[in-house]
């Protein structure tokens, strides 16, 4: 099979999809200058100045950066440098996208929609809650118990975050559960003096955000 477009970066993103495309992709160094079609995978502050090496024949990974001109394809997902299955997963489209690689994306198993370039901001913040914080606030439980001397047992928190988010994808908001949500003040105090006051801010107001 030839090659049809470029990947410039090799960080966890153009890793990954370089892999699960093989040969349909050439994975090279941001400062390669191929010909053809390239596919931005690098951070956010390189975009500008790359894309100016390739005009109206590049696209950019950004979820939250747009480029007046230049194409965006951001797969809301989180790499790890290895192909996965990404079946379902949604991919915001903001622009003119080529055709080869809307394709090229549909057929790792990407749900393509268009995003207006005004809103990628507000779906970048969304992206980073549900996943950035997510893991701040996961790790961050962890360090408190390991603060104290509680080291829990075989998978430790892992098996509760797995089955909120299996009760949430299954039950949306009726799949939240704790003392917020059945309005449990005197838990929910107990629980917040128990914490360092910076972390008893989030605690309460994470947890009444959805008041």
């Amino acid at each position: 099979m030839a090659t049809e477009f470029t990947i410039l970066g090799r960080g966890r993103a153009g890793r990954a999809l370089a892999e699960a495309w093989g040969p349909r992709a050439a994975l090279m160094d941001h400062d390669a200058r191929p010909d053809g079609l390239v596919l931005l995978a690098v951070p956010d502050q390189a975009i500008p100045g790359l894309a100016a090496h390739f005009p109206d024949r590049c696209v950019h990974l950004a979820g939250s950066l747009h480029l007046e001109g230049v194409p965006c394809a951001h797969p809301l997902t989180s790499f790890d440098g290895r192909a996965r299955d990404w079946t379902g997963t949604p991919l915001a489209m903001t622009g003119a996208v080529p055709d080869d690689l809307r394709r090229a994306f549909g057929d790792l198993g990407f749900a393509a929609f268009d995003l207006p370039a005004e809103l990628k901001p507000l779906y970048h913040a969304a992206a980073v809650l549900s996943s950035g914080h997510a893991a701040t606030l996961w790790l961050g439980a962890e360090a408190l118990l390991r603060a104290q001397g509680v080291a829990l047992p075989g998978r430790g928190l892992l098996p509760l975050a797995e089955a909120t988010l299996r009760n949430v994808a299954e039950r949306g908001p009726a799949g939240r559960t704790g003392p917020f949500a059945r309005g449990d003040e005197a838990t929910i105090i107990r629980d917040a003096d128990a914490l360092p006051e910076a972390w008893r801010e989030i605690f309460l107001k994470l947890g009444r955000s959805l008041d």
